[in-house]
């Protein structure tokens, strides 16, 4: 007599081979696994040389390309260019600054004019009130200056949005799970988190990185990040910045492209469009740290020309 299997056998097993065939949830999703860089010759906002021009020509961008080291040293403060040799095409890393996809002339493709919209009054003031750079406490100390978070050129290579730093290594390394991506930079040790499918915290939680949370919008992972705070501001932004991102995998790397929105700081919202490709080339460690002798040294520094300011007054 043959044998009879259970038809609720055959139904658990057929959902099982179902299920095994198709790929999973994860193995759907882009890779963002990797080394990056976002490195450019193309800067956030249109150079007034090019006025109303969106892209260069080829000899145009080869041309600016090659001139990249000398317009780097011009906007570099003083105070950071110890000798002629400090600063040149091997530590600032110029043989990486290319050209944007298409030879654009700026990262910020909204506005068209290529420029950041015009602050509001209330932001202007909010940067005159802000007081003065001081060595007389190191708690007034940059953050940069206390190691503490990258914030060189008004932005921070880790905090969104995610805007090449010409004084930096703009090296990032992208480590995903199913829940996670972490976003880990060279400058200066941060890491940002970046909770897939999770909320944000409350309002009154600020971190210096924002609070990101993502979801996938078809192979497109969306992030928005709130939660920032006064001492962490992109380019004189205010509490209520929000920022959102959008990451997808193309042929050359990741197209970037973000939005960024304060009420509080600009007239209208803007965004830019950053290409991330990969490179073999090795993050290392920045042995930046609070509590460094940079601090110390500082402050004893003022101390010695207080002092000697006032015996040339003495006498």
């Amino acid at each position: 007599m043959p044998r009879t299997i259970p038809v609720l056998s055959v139904i658990v097993a057929s959902v099982f081979i179902l299920i095994s065939a198709r790929p999973s949830h994860a193995q759907q999703r882009p890779d963002f696994h990797g080394v990056w860089t976002n490195a450019t010759a193309t800067t956030l906002e249109r150079p007034d040389e090019f006025s109303n021009r969106a892209f260069l020509t080829e000899a145009e961008a080869a041309a600016y390309e090659r001139t990249a080291i000398e317009r780097l040293l011009k906007v570099i403060p003083k105070d950071d260019v110890v000798t002629a040799a400090d600063l040149d095409e091997t530590f600032l890393d110029t043989h990486l600054y290319k050209m944007a996809d298409g030879r654009r002339t700026s990262l910020v493709v909204d506005p068209f004019d290529g420029r950041l919209p015009p602050l509001k009054p209330e932001a202007k003031k909010r940067a005159d009130a802000r007081p003065p750079h001081s060595y007389d406490d190191p708690e007034a100390l940059d953050l940069d200056e206390r190691c503490l978070l990258e914030t060189a050129f008004d932005s921070s290579n880790a905090s969104p949005p995610m805007v090449p730093n010409p004084f930096a290594q703009n090296i990032y390394q992208f480590v995903q799970t199913r829940d996670h991506l972490m976003i880990y930079t060279e400058v200066v040790h941060d890491a940002r988190v970046i909770r897939i499918g999770g909320a944000h915290v409350a309002p009154t939680v600020q971190k210096w990185l924002g609070d990101s949370i993502g979801h996938w919008e078809g192979d497109t992972l969306v992030v928005d990040t709130t939660n920032f705070t006064p001492k962490s501001h992109f380019k004189g932004s205010g509490e209520r910045l929000h920022v959102v991102e959008r990451f997808t995998r193309t042929a050359k790397g990741i197209g970037y492209r973000v939005t960024v929105e304060d009420p509080d700081t600009w007239d209208r919202p803007w965004t830019a469009e950053i290409p991330f490709a990969p490179t073999s080339d090795r993050m290392y460690e920045y042995a930046c740290h609070e509590a460094n002798y940079a601090v110390e040294l500082t402050l004893r520094g003022a101390r010695a020309d207080e002092k000697a300011a006032q015996k040339a007054k003495d006498r």
